[in-house]
């Protein structure tokens, strides 16, 4: 599992996720994974996945399909988008829909953060699409990392910041979150 962590505040939005990779009881640090960068970048869009370590490989596959196209700049673009990547994930990667709950829809299984210039938004595995105004977090120790931020938040304007304090803090109580971190930063378009 992993932790995944977006802040916006001011004019600026920042995303940031730990790098540590695990099977089971077994994990993998970023010293022996040469791929431990969880935040993978489309355009001016970052994302940030947690579940699966296929789901890596999967959505950068998809990405770079000639005839899909990604809009990631409001609910209803990331809605349409997380659409049209359900019928491609079971049409072509095998998308295993069944779940354990007794789900309305089928399940993608992907929960994901994404940042650009026009916000942070939510992406949840029955494609729920949030946008969040401060911050939120996703993963293995999204709870130690809304407690960091909610207290870092008020007084700190750095958006960087904020999510490091959000992600140092999931690496220092929870098992399966670790350093070292990476961010990406954007500035929110005006208007």
């Amino acid at each position: 599992m992993s932790t995944i962590v977006a802040v916006r505040k001011n004019a600026a939005v920042c995303i940031a996720a730990d790098s540590l990779t695990s099977f089971g009881e077994m994990k993998q640090g970023a010293q022996y994974d040469a791929h431990h960068d969880k935040l993978q970048r489309f355009g001016d869009t970052c994302i940030g996945v947690v579940g699966s370590a296929a789901h890596t490989l999967v959505i950068d596959s998809v990405m770079q399909r000639k005839s899909f196209t990604a809009e990631f700049e409001s609910r209803e673009a990331i809605f349409a988008t997380a659409m049209e990547l359900h019928r491609l994930l079971k049409e072509h990667y095998f998308l295993n829909t069944k779940d354990e709950d007794d789900d309305p829809y089928e399940s993608t299984r992907i929960d994901a953060l994404i940042a650009n210039r026009h916000g942070i938004f939510g992406l949840y595995a029955l494609r729920e699409v949030y946008e969040y105004s401060r911050f939120w977090a996703i993963g293995a120790g999204a709870d130690y990392a809304l407690g960091a931020m909610y207290a870092a938040y008020p007084g700190n304007e750095d958006v960087a910041g904020i999510a490091r304090i959000g992600i140092e803090a999931s690496a220092e109580f929870d098992s399966s979150t670790a350093l070292p971190l990476t961010l990406q930063q954007y500035d929110l378009e005006a208007g």
